[in-house]
């Protein structure tokens, strides 16, 4: 009991990532019409201090939310660092409660014609928003949590890295339509990738090499403070099952195969790419392309065919020399039209 305790600590530990604002509203500002009229569940985010939770409350009717809830695994360790504006006197639990807050309006308090910060402060005043401890751990598999899992539309959060596995499993398993943040790493994880080439998972509109900063708590490893936050980067990505309108693009293509431009794999059959951009137009065969692949791939113009790993499980090589991971393919187009 003692070990499973530890670990537990040392995972939650892991997890305390805390995303900015600015990286938020960057991204779903390109969802804004699939948010309408949904129930938004933020199930991995202490709802005082959650920077998602900000981001849905302040723009509620903006989006035209039916309903926000938000549930905590426990009291932020960053608490008050991100949201001031509920250090209102009875309305932020003590300790580590875990806790919900369900909103179904946000009122323009001050009649300006606009939401902003100081309408959401007084948000849980308004007798149809709720805010109430939860019975369990806030864990997002317990059973409250899995019962306001069924409720909502849309899923949006940070989960857990540490248990990005089973998150989405479990969002999976419930058909849910989902946004979220993980370890760039994840794309790897044969359950992730199986998803992405079933087109049940995307990348979204941020670059996938593109720098992430998250927010840490004040006893955490640090590399720079932003705004009197210590902060640290990761590689981390969005990933969706929401409409992104780029991976219904198809990538233009404009080189032909050469056997010199493109060399062979030493242990596979397929063609080695570096730059996407330069996947040859006529080339019906398997094709390894970079992890940035992933940021262009739309489902009808490629087949994905495996990740990384020739069929004896060993990296695949190219004069001994190992390339960066690689994404195997198909162009589909180029079957059509210049044969197998």
């Amino acid at each position: 009991m003692a070990h499973d305790t530890l670990h537990s600590a040392k995972q939650q530990k892991m997890d305390e990532f805390y995303t900015q604002l600015p990286d938020i509203e960057s991204e779903l500002k390109h969802y804004r019409e699939q948010f309408r009229g949904k129930v938004v569940f933020c199930n991995c985010d202490d709802p005082f201090e959650s920077n998602f939770f900000k981001y849905f409350a302040s723009n509620f009717n903006f989006l035209g939310l039916k309903k926000l809830i938000a549930t905590s695994y426990t009291k932020s360790p960053i608490a008050g660092g991100q949201l001031p504006l509920f250090e209102i006197a009875g309305l932020k639990p003590e300790g580590k409660q875990p806790f919900k807050i369900e909103i179904c309006e946000v009122l323009d308090a001050d009649k300006n014609g606009a939401v902003d910060i100081s309408d959401v402060a007084h948000l849980l005043k308004n007798d149809k928003n709720v805010s109430t401890p939860l019975k369990e751990n806030g864990d997002f598999r317990s059973k409250e949590c899995v019962e306001l899992l069924k409720e909502a539309d849309v899923i949006v959060t940070n989960p857990p890295f540490s248990l990005f596995r089973k998150y989405v499993a479990q969002i999976i398993e419930y058909d849910k339509k989902f946004l979220i943040i993980g370890n760039k790493n994840c794309i790897t994880y044969k359950e992730i990738f199986k998803l992405i080439k079933e087109d049940k998972i995307r990348t979204g509109y941020r670059n996938i090499n593109s720098d992430m900063w998250f927010m840490v708590p004040d006893d955490a490893k640090y590399e720079k403070i932003v705004d009197d936050k210590k902060v640290k980067h990761i590689m981390a990505i969005w990933l969706t099952n929401l409409d992104v309108k780029k991976h219904d693009e198809n990538l233009v293509l404009y080189k032909k195969y050469t056997p010199e431009d493109y060399p062979k794999y030493d242990n596979y059959d397929a063609i080695n790419v570096d730059v996407v951009n330069e996947i040859p137009v006529d080339y019906s065969g398997v094709i390894g392309v970079p992890i940035t692949f992933l940021d262009k791939y739309n489902p009808k113009q490629f087949e994905v065919v495996k990740f990384r790993k020739r069929d004896d499980d060993k990296d695949l090589s190219i004069n001994g020399r190992c390339p960066y991971f690689r994404i195997l393919i198909k162009n589909k187009y180029a079957s059509k039209q210049y044969g197998n």
